[in-house]
């Protein structure tokens, strides 16, 4: 058989592989990416650097997940909404031994007169001004629970900003801490400067809303007398500013068909935060009591 140079040209190649193998034995020959078994060196195979840590090639799939905080919802993506079911968080209660130990002492005084059986407890969500929906609480009377329970969801629903409801408890029963802090109360018992009255948050029968925002204002002597103290700048009612309670808005609306009354619309002092039970009501409630 004749042999051509080309074919002595490929038996050449194969042989001076087979000799390449054989002198390597079964090391093998060192690969992209694989440490070295014979020399102990990273391998630099074709004048390539060994990458520990190697970008995929274009088309191959990697995982690229990783954790988001705070995801945004994708369109289309359902979002799970806590207070999807509102109407839940909308409740009374009678005052549990729980709750009446973060009152005793504070709002229920020890000279308090108002027996705990005329009290309730109420759970009530409300949106700040920012439009976030936060969980409150509030203690009334019995008299009014099913009422006040119904003005706070239509205000919720209506996304009507109250910026804190929290028992007055919170703030050791103190009307001013309370007021400073924007809070939103009613029962705190007490009795009229000076008298042996009861008066109507010492009965549970008024409430205070957005009290920094609206605050109690009278003329004593010439000396203007504001509470909250640092109220004095939304004493000005002509000017605009947030949680300010204005007659006809919504909220003085929803008191008003309750049948409660504004104190912004008394004559001889303002009182631009509270609604309260007529003293008619009141008096037949509880005879001699005012």
């Amino acid at each position: 058989m004749k042999i051509t140079n080309r074919k002595k040209a490929l038996l050449g190649f194969a042989a001076s592989t087979i000799l390449v193998l054989g002198a390597c034995g079964d090391q093998g020959v060192p690969v992209y990416g694989v440490d070295s078994v014979y020399n102990n060196e990273t391998p630099d195979v074709y004048g390539i650097p060994y990458d520990p840590d190697p970008v995929p090639e274009y088309g191959v799939e990697i995982d690229d997940t990783y954790y988001d905080p705070d995801p945004v919802p994708e369109y289309g993506v359902d979002y799970y909404d806590p207070y999807e079911d509102y109407q839940d968080y909308f409740y009374s209660t009678g005052i549990t031994d729980e709750i009446f130990a973060r009152m005793e002492g504070k709002s229920f005084k020890e000279d308090c007169t108002l027996p705990r059986e005329d009290l309730c407890y109420l759970h009530v969500l409300h949106k700040n001004l920012e439009g976030e929906t936060l969980e409150g609480e509030m203690v009334v009377n019995k008299y009014i629970a099913e009422d006040v329970l119904d003005i706070m969801m239509k205000l919720y629903e209506a996304d009507y900003p109250i910026e804190r409801i929290q028992l007055v408890d919170d703030y050791d029963a103190d009307d001013e801490l309370s007021m400073e802090a924007n809070n939103s109360s009613s029962f705190n018992f007490r009795f009229i400067s000076h008298t042996t009255k009861v008066s109507k948050h010492g009965l549970g029968l008024a409430v205070d809303i957005n009290t920094l925002y609206n605050p109690y204002v009278k003329t004593v002597d010439g000396e203007l007398i504001i509470e909250p103290v640092t109220a004095e700048p939304y004493t000005h009612r002509e000017d605009d500013f947030p949680y300010k309670i204005e007659k006809d808005d919504l909220c003085y609306q929803l008191f008003i068909e309750h049948g409660f009354e504004w104190g912004g619309d008394w004559e001889n002092r303002k009182d631009y935060q509270h609604f309260e039970i007529p003293d008619d009501m009141v008096e037949q409630l509880y005879p001699g009591m005012r």
